[in-house]
């Protein structure tokens, strides 16, 4: 009993006695809720037309006044749309009274609708069809009077224009439902129809108008990948140079440390018969230094990737500018190095920062200035170091769009200069050409353990 009892469950309905649902009542229903969903509940939703967005090809070389005026035109468009469909009302009307009056308010009143509140403008414009017939002579239109036929048409369009493509497929089709409905129910004394031309030329503009927004549609989601994409590609590049920084202070912590312990260990034996307590400090600085060691390369050393070798050579430092020089000599960029102030060693880290602030300032007029003189001034002052990388303009001869880098190499330079409580400034010369200034403060501390 319990096994058939639930076989009977299972397979009946869910609804009281009624027959499973066919596909093609689920697809009428479903259209049903989008119908109610698009014409209904958001009839009366308020969506004033914004202004005209000026980036476009010719509206975007416009400044001032008219760059302002020019961003309302849609909005005039619809006004001068709704005037004409008005004058035509009036003049269609055989009585120039108070029935030419009440057909022009009937085509004008849906159409200034669509500036505000677009899906209850063709609501409007349906109900003011039979209305405007009731006030005019249709023998000759019918069932749309010429001011309907016109204001509903535009009201159409503008809508399509402001919505989505779904609910200009849902206009078309009540229009044309109304059209038939009025020619079939009350189509007696009729010889001509106008429903068919407004459909045609509906289905036209309807299209069109879909077309469009489409492809509006499509370019802002194309606008946004592209903003989304370049921010990713930037935060990456962010990323992946806080690695690199990350890693050589682990090669400059770590050497240092290791120096450390070693000296620290060898230490007593300097001494001929050191003190036991002098024995035991070196032995203590020694077993921090290991400790510290340690714990650096457990933190510090997950930033490695799997195939990362650490360089068999030294961190490069200012000392071995002359070499970075004569590599871009050879790679074509002619540029001169001028030092300013006593030259002193400094912190390994202001140092190597240095070298690479000024190889990536020299990768970049490579790439984007190609033919450009370059100069590297680098100024030992009281409070820390200075830096200028300066290119003059491109010749024209190279007036070419470069291809070359993502456009982070500045992003880099940034981190450094702010890993240091540094200063940095950029920004195009006089003369057209680019400028890097950055201050790497040095404290007197530093430069003594130096």
């Amino acid at each position: 009993m319990t096994e058939t009892t639930q076989t009977q469950t299972m397979t009946m309905p869910s609804r009281g006695g009624g027959k499973p649902s066919s596909p093609e009542f689920r697809v009428a229903m479903d259209a049903w809720r989008r119908l109610r969903q698009d014409l209904f509940h958001d009839a009366f939703a308020y969506l004033p037309m914004p202004p005209m967005k000026m980036d476009g090809l010719f509206t975007s070389r416009l400044s001032g006044r008219l760059r302002e005026y020019v961003a309302w035109a849609p909005h005039a468009a619809v006004v001068a749309a709704g005037l004409l469909s008005m004058a035509i009302a009036a003049s269609s009307s055989d009585d120039g009274g108070s029935a030419a009056t009440v057909s022009a308010v009937f085509a004008l009143i849906p159409v200034l609708l669509t500036l505000v509140r677009p899906v209850a403008a063709f609501w409007a414009s349906m109900i003011a069809t039979p209305l405007t017939g009731a006030f005019s002579d249709m023998w000759d239109d019918w069932p749309w009077a010429a001011g309907s036929f016109a204001a509903h048409l535009v009201v159409m369009t503008v809508v399509a224009l402001r919505t989505r493509p779904r609910i200009a497929a849902w206009m078309w089709g009540l229009t044309a439902a109304y059209g038939m409905f009025v020619e079939s129910a009350l189509g007696m004394g009729h010889y001509a129809s106008n429903t068919g031309p407004l459909l045609v030329i509906s289905a036209m503009t309807l299209l069109a108008a879909s077309a469009l927004t489409i492809r509006r549609t499509a370019q802002r989601e194309v606008t946004a990948q592209q903003t989304v994409t370049e921010h990713e590609r930037s935060k990456r590049t962010l990323l992946e140079e806080r690695t690199t920084i990350a890693r050589e202070l682990h090669d400059v912590v770590a050497h240092h440390m290791s120096v450390v312990a070693i000296q620290a260990e060898a230490a007593p034996y300097r001494v001929e018969n050191p003190p036991p307590e002098l024995e035991q400090a070196f032995a203590t600085i020694r077993e921090n230094a290991v400790a510290a060691l340690t714990e650096l390369r457990r933190v510090l050393g997950v930033v490695r990737a799997e195939d990362y070798e650490a360089p068999d050579a030294p961190q490069p430092t200012l000392a071995d500018l002359d070499g970075l020089l004569a590599n871009v000599r050879e790679a074509g960029l002619t540029v001169d190095k001028a030092v300013t102030g006593a030259v002193r060693e400094l912190p390994q880290g202001v140092e190597l920062s240095a070298y690479r602030i000024v190889q990536e300032a020299l990768s970049n007029t490579l790439r984007h200035a190609p033919g450009a003189t370059a100069r590297v001034e680098i100024g030992y002052v009281l409070g820390g170091l200075g830096l200028r990388i300066v290119n003059g303009p491109r010749p024209e001869a190279t007036q070419v769009k470069t291809t070359h880098g993502a456009g982070h190499g500045l992003t880099g330079m940034r981190e450094r200069v702010t890993m240091l409580n540094g200063e940095m400034t950029t920004g195009e010369t006089e003369d057209g050409g680019y400028e890097v200034t950055v201050f790497l403060p040095v404290s007197s501390a530093s430069e003594a353990d130096a």
